[in-house]
């Protein structure tokens, strides 16, 4: 070979030998082996322990193996390529590994497992809430991990094979207003590994914004007249401080106005036009009896402003198997300019706790509608004007316009705790009647009967009522300026009662709590058992007093008391026990028991019952 060939033959082998190894470096990986493989390992428990039993399969392969006693398997005959090796067995859940091509050695990889035991269990039964808690089947119970199971003839489910851990579950069905319930952790901590699922479904809505749940807990219209507004009329008794109507349970939009408590529709909630739901209402549940079967509504429209309003009463009778809302009678249209009363016979309820909403429809969109109630009342008959409810005095009474059939009638009070402290401003009118519904302020909780004189209930240190003062007024200690009332079943959860009361000035305020048995209208002044005041001022010149005064008054000075110290108001505590077993009407009242120019008033912080 000549030299010169030498050298040629030298660069076309370093040429190649650079294309060789130019062409390795970019060559896309390839499986460290060909054809078939082996995979191996051990499955193991979160403690560590061995798993017999426990089903090892591949995405690719039809075989499947078993582990041993401890824990081991041997999975042969698999492509040596990337796979899903699933291990799965009964009260384990099911885990997946992926195994690459290149993890494969000389044929074989190992895979080892880790099971989380999922013995753990969600069952329940769901109920059909439309057809008096039957039970639903066919309802989807779905966990937040994509499980889902139905619910069988009986209303039960059970989902197994779930680890202890938290869950949202959600229960559908067609027709049917979805729940959700969270389970957690802890609802496992029982012997089965167990937790318990048990829920209602309720239908679509039956009046606007409201489910059977909702009807179902809904607030009690305990008494049997309930006014509204904010302007004055007929002074004291149709008074703004006397009307406390705007407490209420309202849908839509609602204002307190000069003219009444007012269902509207304006900017915020009108549109298409629909006469079968309302646009706004107030609702609440009321026991219809022989003594308050008739239904006065006393209210105004804006007519000569706003057009014709558009309006009815609806009622659901809660004892049905499936309630509906059922209107009284055809919608009625209402022009008037004044007040004028609208009455609805509700004496096909006798019996019964019905659930009452009073309601305007959109009948013309984007049309602004008022609707101004100054007056609900439930009676034995008809009410016109502005009238006193119509009844029986209760024997002793006579001059308290509390009717024998507003005893029997009003509904038993359930609550044991009440207010008198307004905790919002009392600029905005409608929002500080509503929150009363909050701490169950007296106003909004206790029936209240004004005589002769209004109210202070905004004031600052707690809900006031008080005396004539000045020059206009008659002593007298048998009928009161105005009390609260409300009718208690005691038993021995609350055969006690406590007041935390103050007055204002130096001269003694008369009160006095009186009992009407409801079973025999019988009237008890009742006499308290602890009593104590404190220091009227704060210079200490007037000490706080208080003693026995005629006609089972009581008369005090406690002329300190503020929210932030609640002990400086007065106590007066009394024995109820001799009622037990009995439904009685209690009433707290204000007299005007001496001559005097002050308004004396008496100032509610709190009422308890124990």
């Amino acid at each position: 070979m000549t030299i010169k060939s030498f050298f040629k033959t030298c660069l076309v082998t370093a040429v190649l030998g650079s294309f060789v190894f130019l062409g390795a470096s970019c060559q896309k990986e390839t499986p460290a082996e060909d054809g078939n493989g082996t995979i191996t390992g051990t499955v193991s428990d979160s403690n560590g322990n061995p798993v017999e039993g426990v089903t090892v399969s591949t995405n690719n392969t039809e075989g499947t193996a078993t582990t041993g006693a401890d824990g081991t398997y041997t999975l042969s005959n698999v492509p040596i390529e990337t796979l899903s090796v699933t291990f799965s067995k009964e009260g384990y859940q099911t885990a997946s590994v992926t195994v690459p091509a290149s993890r494969f050695s000389d044929g074989t990889a190992t895979v080892n497992a880790t099971l989380t035991v999922a013995d753990a269990v969600i069952t329940g039964t769901i109920l059909d809430g439309a057809a008096g808690n039957a039970p639903l089947e066919g309802a989807t119970v779905t966990l937040n991990n994509g499980t889902t199971a139905t619910t069988g003839s009986d209303g039960t489910f059970t989902i197994e094979s779930l680890t202890v851990r938290d869950y949202t579950v959600t229960i559908s069905a067609e027709g049917y207003i979805s729940s959700t319930v969270e389970v957690t952790e802890a609802d496992f901590n029982n012997e089965e590994n167990t937790a318990t699922v048990d829920a209602t479904l309720y239908k679509t809505m039956l009046l606007p914004g409201l489910t059977l749940s909702d009807l179902q807990n809904a607030d009690k219209w305990y008494y049997n007249e309930y006014r509204g507004g904010t302007g004055g009329t007929e002074y004291p008794r149709w008074d703004w401080s006397t009307a406390f109507m705007g407490s209420l349970n309202y849908y839509g939009q609602h204002s307190e106005i000069g003219e009444g408590s007012d269902i509207c529709i304006n900017s915020e909630n009108n549109g298409t036009a629909d006469l079968n739901n309302y646009a706004s209402y107030l609702w609440g549940s009321k026991l219809i009896t022989e003594d308050n079967n008739i239904m006065t509504v006393r209210a105004r429209t804006f007519a000569d402003r706003d057009g014709a309003t558009v309006w009815n009463v609806s009622v659901v009778d809660m004892s049905a198997a499936e309630p509906t809302a059922v209107k009284l009678g055809e919608d009625i249209t209402s022009e008037n300019t004044d007040y004028e009363d609208y009455h609805f016979d509700l004496s096909a309820y006798n019996g019964k706790e019905i659930v009452i909403a009073v309601g305007v429809y959109c009948a013309e969109a984007e049309k602004e509608k008022h609707f101004a109630i100054k007056r609900i009342n439930f009676t034995k008959e008809e009410m016109t004007g502005w009238e006193w409810i119509r009844g029986t005095d209760v024997p002793g009474l006579e001059g308290w316009h509390m009717t024998q059939e507003m005893v029997r009638s009003t509904m038993v009070n359930e609550k044991t705790q009440f207010s008198g402290v307004t905790t919002v401003s009392s600029d905005d009118r409608t929002a500080a009647f509503q929150s009363w519904r909050a701490n169950d302020h007296i106003g909004a909780t206790w029936g209240f009967t004004v005589i002769t004189k209004d109210t202070e209930i905004f004031a600052g240190q707690g809900a006031i009522i008080k005396t004539r003062g000045g020059s206009d007024y008659t002593v007298n200690t048998q009928v009161p300026e105005s009390y609260f009332y409300s009718k208690f079943n005691i038993s021995d959860a609350n055969d006690q009662i406590t007041f935390r009361l103050r007055t204002f000035g130096t001269n003694f305020t008369f009160f006095k709590l009186t009992a009407i048995s409801v079973d025999d209208m019988s009237v008890k002044h009742l006499t308290p058992t602890v009593k104590e005041v404190h220091t009227a001022q704060s210079d200490g010149a007037v000490q706080g007093r208080e003693e026995a005064g005629p006609d089972g008054c009581w008369k005090f000075i406690n002329d300190v008391g503020e929210t932030s110290d609640p002990d400086s108001y007065a106590t007066f505590s009394y024995d109820l026990s001799e009622f037990n077993g009995k439904d009685i009407v209690l009433c707290i009242g204000v007299f005007k028991g001496e001559e005097n120019s002050d308004e004396n008033k008496i100032c509610f912080y709190s009422v308890e019952l124990n």
